[in-house]
């Protein structure tokens, strides 16, 4: 039996792919174990590390897992998300949590943490699923070429082209475009926001075009320029031109913005609270603005969603706690506009528990909360963005959402 060894590749991150399918016992009721496993080190410093695991079923569809490997000398493992892990010796286990349990065969589950490391920092050598060693599945066996029996050559009509096998087309080019606030936008530095990190969790195929901008309600991110310090009647803040912000206007471009089979991922609601106009947007015209971006992606056959605002850390006690409005009015605009909803509030702050960022003693320049968030306990660093990120492709996935298929 011949055994396909995965090839250790180290570029600007480092990557672990091990590829397999076991022998499992022959019996009707037996699964037959097999797996793949991505390993990525997302980002190192002096003494610690950020991790990514992917992890493809390649085998019977499954309703709950367990990933395992080994630590090298000096590696530890300090939090996790999307999996609860536990370490005993050198030996680390990441199984499910309550959301990702199932999945099917030919499906991926996500899962990252961040680690210690002192003297090197290497990836793991192998890995097990659910018990199952992921090794190099075994080589099929050649089969013998039968002798050719003469026959006889047809005649072939000479003025007929011959026949040219079809080629495959190459896959359509798929655009993620992106609307939302400062804990979304494209940043090197903190704040930086989880759309600045998303493209790393998409195959090739996809490009994403991040519009996100610091500071914006939705209605200040579509009228840009145009919406006044004045409110009306109905509290509402006035605009002086219903002109399209440039940004806006650019993704309606017929030549160069949306294309049919291109997305639109749509995050507000951390601005619109405030009282005061410009940013200021009520309730019943959120819920209309996010109607009007969604008839307009529609309407160029892209699918919009909507994703709730995600939520800082506040704490009582030693648990985290949401803290955002705009949460209800986004599931409602959805269910109102048949687009697929991520709760992302919910989910980030499910994250910070399991993470255990409360207790904290408010200095969020040290420790786990401050290798998460910047100074200001609302915006992320490089690592929570990234984590934040995690928790969009988890949840696309988990949904059935059709931009799953686009996922690493």
């Amino acid at each position: 039996m011949k055994v396909r060894r995965a090839r250790l590749v180290v570029l600007a991150t480092t990557v672990l792919t091990v590829v397999a399918g076991g022998l499992g016992i022959a019996t009707a009721q037996a699964a037959t174990p097999a797996c793949g496993v991505a390993y990525r080190v997302t980002s190192q410093w002096a003494g610690g590390f950020g991790a990514d695991v992917v992890v493809t079923n390649l085998g019977d569809a499954v309703t709950s897992w367990a990933v395992g490997w080994s630590l090298a000398p000096g590696q530890g493992v300090t939090q996790a998300w999307n999996a609860a892990v536990t370490v005993t010796g050198t030996a680390v286990t990441a199984t499910n949590v309550s959301y990702n349990g199932a999945v099917g065969s030919g499906a991926s589950v996500n899962f990252g943490f961040t680690g210690s490391w002192s003297g090197s920092n290497p990836v793991p050598s192998s890995f097990s699923f659910n018990g199952v060693t992921c090794a190099g599945p075994p080589a099929a066996t050649p089969t013998a070429t039968p002798t050719p029996t003469p026959t006889s050559t047809p005649c072939t009509d000479p003025t007929t082209p011959p026949t040219t096998p079809p080629t495959s087309s190459p896959p359509v080019p798929v655009k993620v475009w992106m609307a939302g606030d400062s804990t979304m936008m494209n940043a090197s530095s903190c704040p930086i926001g989880w759309g600045s990190q998303f493209a790393s969790y998409l195959n090739s195929n996809v490009t994403v075009q991040n519009s996100a901008v610091g500071g914006r309600s939705i209605q200040t991110w579509l009228y840009e320029g145009n919406v006044t310090s004045t409110k009306n009647s109905a509290g509402e803040c006035t605009l002086s031109s219903t002109a399209y912000s440039a940004r806006w206007s650019a993704m309606l471009n017929t030549d160069s913005g949306f294309k049919a089979g291109d997305y639109l991922i749509i995050q507000f609601g951390i601005n619109d609270g405030d009282s005061a106009c410009p940013r200021h947007v009520g309730t019943n015209r959120f819920k209309e603005l996010l109607g009007v971006m969604a008839t307009a992606a529609k309407a160029r056959g892209v699918q919009p969603i909507f994703v709730t605002p995600v939520a800082a850390i506040t704490c009582s006690g030693s648990t985290a706690v949401g803290n955002r409005g705009f949460v209800a009015e986004t599931t409602a605009a959805a269910a109102a506009n048949g687009v697929p909803v991520i709760d992302l509030h919910a989910r980030s702050v499910a994250l910070y528990n399991t993470l255990r960022l409360c207790p904290n003693n408010g200095n969020y320049s040290t420790g786990a909360v401050g290798a998460f968030f910047c100074n200001d306990h609302t915006h992320f660093e490089a690592a929570g963005a990234r984590q934040i990120a995690g928790l969009i492709a988890t949840a696309l996935r988990v949904q059935n959402i059709p931009l799953a298929a686009h996922l690493k």
